[in-house]
């Protein structure tokens, strides 16, 4: 197969020849990621980044060390003999999620490719008619406990700098199941403390939702609004090292979000947790509570309840508490 796919495509781009090459806003892999929320964007690059170092190995050729080969890659050269390869690389080497999340980042490039003249709609279809991969893996991320939710947010409130609390108020919107993007991207004017209410606008596929926070989560952001003043622009700022709140229209980044969340656990003894962990939980702790899974799917802001049933990390708590309500009647 390998030397199929080198006699197909001529690999000159690696060596930085890019011939015919498009770019800019006439690069159909950047329109495509250009196209989706902010949140997806670099999810779908790296995606597309494993797609073509793939490609280049099947085709015998070392791969650069150039981690925006997916831009400079020719997509609209790939048949379905090439794609067919991809597929099999995928299906060996990856998970099913990673690789199916891979093959539809690969497909939608190739649609842009056809949508911008760069392919025959043949060439097209016939490129893109590859199956998704079945099976199923262990669920990545972790359910975080109640005890560590506790420790994390204890070290915030045992402190009285301005770091502690915007910190915990962060912590609380992670914990209500908003996406570190969704965190980031949130202003003044999107919490209505009237009714608890937060507007995350703009989200997964350009939708507004609400999402709602208890009273003790409220006091939490009240506490940091009152460091941080009623001036308009991003709910949560950057804080310098000497505690001062730099007031600006800069929102604080999603690294800086993922930062905090592992100095917080550090700092009590919690290891291997992540920002999107406490999305994990949210979805867990509503399921376990009695909610239905259309209102989590909502409160998520899942297009699809499948997606929402994939986020609950209870594992075993809940596998154990199921087999506990059988009757076996075993006696000696």
């Amino acid at each position: 197969m390998s030397e199929l796919v080198a006699s197909q495509i001529n690999f000159s781009v690696v060596s930085g020849d890019a011939g015919e090459l498009p770019n800019g806003s006439d690069n159909p892999a950047l329109v495509y990621v250009a196209s989706l929320a902010k949140g997806s964007r670099r999810a779908m690059a790296r995606s597309l980044q494993t797609v073509a170092e793939i490609f280049i190995r099947l085709g015998g050729h070392a791969v650069p060390d150039h981690k925006d080969l997916w831009i400079d890659f020719p997509w609209w050269k790939l048949r379905y003999q090439h794609t067919s390869a991809i597929r099999s690389s995928l299906q060996e080497s990856y998970a099913p999620a990673t690789a199916n999340k891979a093959l539809s980042a690969l497909r939608q490039v190739l649609k842009r490719c056809w949508r911008m003249g760069m392919m025959t709609v043949e060439d097209y279809q016939s490129a893109a008619d590859v199956d998704a991969i079945k099976g199923e893996s262990l669920p990545s991320g972790r359910d975080i406990s109640a005890g560590e939710v506790q420790a994390m947010l204890g070290n915030c409130t045992q402190g009285d700098r301005n770091i502690d609390y915007r910190d915990a108020a962060v912590l609380v919107c992670l914990l209500v199941g908003l996406r570190r993007s969704e965190v980031s991207g949130l202003t003044l004017a999107d919490y209505t403390p009237d009714d608890l209410r937060l507007t995350i606008r703009r989200a997964k596929r350009n939708k507004d939702r609400g999402v709602y926070l208890p009273e003790a989560g409220a006091r939490a952001v009240n506490d940091w609004l009152s460091k941080r003043g009623d001036q308009q622009g991003p709910l949560f700022l950057s804080i310098n090292k000497g505690d001062r709140i730099l007031a600006s229209d800069k929102h604080l980044s999603t690294q800086a979000i993922w930062v905090l969340v592992e100095r917080r656990a550090k700092a009590v003894g919690i290891d291997d947790i992540s920002p999107h962990d406490f999305r994990r939980t949210f979805v867990g702790d509503l399921l376990d509570a009695g909610a239905d899974i259309s209102t989590v799917q909502k409160l998520a802001g899942h297009a699809n309840p499948a997606t929402t049933a994939r986020y609950d990390r209870r594992g075993d708590r809940a596998k154990k508490d199921a087999i506990s309500r059988l009757h076996i009647p075993y006696r000696r």
